[in-house]
């Protein structure tokens, strides 16, 4: 395999720890790894981390670990940046030991996020094990999850030039849909493996690097139970249920302590290369995923149920007694 192989973590930046341990364990239902005074790490599976997560001012994503299959393609891949004109650094022992694997390249995307490339992601020492999962978070052979990351006036071109041309990412699909008059979202996907997407990039307006992280879990009951666990935690969503058309995941958006999103999913596409077209599509959502307080406002003006003298069952607990 030329390129990458999957999505094997990322590392965010955050300065309240405590706020992101309670959302990524108790709201999310991922595993504590491991926990330093400044920095902690969260498991989705049997590896040693997913998410590494580091106190500092920048509320954002700091680094994203892509791995590759081997030593031979590991010094392919960075022979290949190098005569491109790209700056890639070899890690040293104490990185390598700090993100559990056994090599490592670090490099920057034409927007300036860092990315390692890296080998030998190593595996915790105990199972995964997860107090609020009834199923399991979706990983293996597809990586961590996906993400959507921001162009910020990068164009397509040299963002694919880096991803696509070097990194060997290909093409899923491309999203191009007006959400009002002048204001068109145009989204392209790009995998590595049988993840719909495991990378994003959309020229939206925000200051972060990262518009979201989506992790995928084996149940569809997660999906509800996250959902109620996020709402009763008063978590701001940023998007209410929903299905995409494109990778046809079932999920829901809620944000981070640090303002940028998670979208939690169920039943995300996997890709066959060998079959697979390139599409064009004209809206991100097929149904819901709708703002939160669009909802508020239309449950506010919906009229009030017409009064009863029938007690609703459901409202009565009377039955137990008969």
């Amino acid at each position: 395999m030329s390129g990458v192989k999957e999505l094997a973590y990322v590392v965010y930046e955050v300065g309240d720890l405590a706020d992101w341990e309670h959302f990524g364990v108790e709201l999310l239902g991922m595993q504590l790894g491991e926990r330093g005074a400044d920095r902690f790490t969260l498991r989705l599976d049997e590896k040693a981390h997913r998410w590494i997560v580091t106190r500092g001012p920048a509320e954002d994503l700091v680094t994203s670990g892509y791995e590759v299959e081997g030593d031979a393609e590991l010094d392919a891949l960075v022979e290949k940046l190098r005569a491109a004109g790209l700056q890639v650094e070899e890690g040293d022992a104490a990185l390598a030991a700090d993100r559990r694997v056994e090599r490592i390249f670090a490099t920057t995307d034409p927007m300036g996020n860092r990315v390692e490339l890296v080998t030998g992601l190593a595996d915790a020492d105990t199972p995964f094990a997860s107090a609020s999962l009834l199923g399991e978070f979706v990983t293996g052979a597809g990586g961590a999850g996906h993400q959507v990351l921001l162009a910020h006036g990068v164009s397509r071109e040299e963002y694919l030039g880096f991803y696509q041309g070097l990194l060997g990412f290909r093409i899923s699909d491309i999203i191009v849909e007006e959400l009002s008059p002048g204001i068109v979202a145009d989204l392209i996907f790009l995998h590595c493996n049988g993840r719909h997407h495991s990378v994003a990039f959309g020229d939206m307006p925000s200051p972060k690097r990262t518009h979201h992280f989506m992790v995928e879990v084996t149940d569809i009951r997660d999906v509800g139970l996250a959902y109620d666990r996020c709402m009763d935690a008063r978590q701001p969503f940023e998007m209410t249920l929903g299905m995409h058309p494109n990778d046809q995941m079932f999920s829901f958006y809620v944000h981070t302590p640090s303002g940028f999103a998670v979208e939690y999913g169920w039943g995300g596409l996997v890709i066959d290369d060998a079959t697979w077209q390139v599409r064009t599509l004209d809206r991100l959502h097929s149904w819901g995923h709708r703002p939160p307080g669009v909802v508020a406002e239309l449950l506010a003006a919906a009229p009030s149920p017409l009064h009863s003298t029938e007690p609703s069952p459901l409202d009565s607990t009377e039955g137990e007694e008969r």
